[in-house]
């Protein structure tokens, strides 16, 4: 079967791990993740991924409880990487080979972040699992997921969300929001229509790297979209 996409970036937000709890990691949602990826993996499509951690600590609000932002910011990168073990965990549990990679050194549990390493465990089927966002503090998990992918050569930054794409407005308010099945870079930002923050946004324009907005919670979108169907929302050119 013809791919359309042989080698993708998943950005996961670590808010959808919550599922039905109210903060943490929800054993189901792993599971359902798991099983998604297993597709793709069976299809011969090499996948990295990159998880947020805001379903633990999010550095942005960090400073509300007195932290001070470069503190809060590494706080919500060690998230990350207790989602990336979790996800690497059960992503094994159903037979998929995978290698958990920190932008922070942290020997015991993760590989260092090294290009072309990475590469190459993409290139063997092993899922890659991107965390500790870029090492960095003032960097979200979405501009590392636009970094990575575009250091990895990635065909497309897959982003899971909650609903099935981009809208004039957000569809959980305005009943009447417009779905978008394709948009431009340019008219993303001339609507102010939010996507990824504006550095990762900016990162995928300036290297023609296309985004695709889809709806994580239906089972059968990832693989759907790797094999061509016009699933969610792509932003290109």
């Amino acid at each position: 079967m013809k791919l359309k996409y042989k080698r993708v970036l998943l950005k996961l937000s670590g808010e959808s791990l919550i599922g039905e709890k109210q903060f943490g990691i929800s054993p189901k949602m792993l599971v359902h993740y798991a099983k998604q990826v297993k597709q793709l993996v069976d299809l011969g499509v090499e996948i990295a991924i990159v998880i947020g951690g805001g379903n633990i600590f999010r550095g942005l609000q960090a400073e509300e409880s007195g932290i001070e932002r470069v503190q809060g910011d590494y706080m919500g990168m060690l998230a990350t990487c207790i989602n990336g073990m979790a996800l690497q965990s059960a992503m094994e549990a159903h037979g998929i080979f995978t290698r958990l990679i920190s932008a922070i050194e942290m020997q015991e549990i993760a590989e260092p972040y090294i290009r072309r390493r990475a590469i190459r465990h993409l290139e063997k089927g092993r899922v890659v699992i991107f965390s500790a966002g870029t090492g960095s503090p003032y960097f979200t998990t979405d501009s590392a997921a636009a970094l990575r992918a575009n250091e990895i050569g990635a065909d497309v930054i897959l982003k899971g969300t909650r609903v099935d794409g981009i809208y004039s407005a957000d569809p959980e308010l305005d009943p009447t929001a417009e779905r978008f099945t394709k948009v431009s870079f340019a008219k993303v930002i001339s609507l102010g229509l939010k996507v990824m923050d504006m550095t990762a946004f900016t990162l995928c324009r300036e290297n023609d790297l296309p985004i695709i907005v889809f709806n994580i919670g239906d089972d059968t979108n990832l693989k759907r979209i790797v094999q061509g169907e016009e699933v969610g929302t792509l932003v290109e050119g």
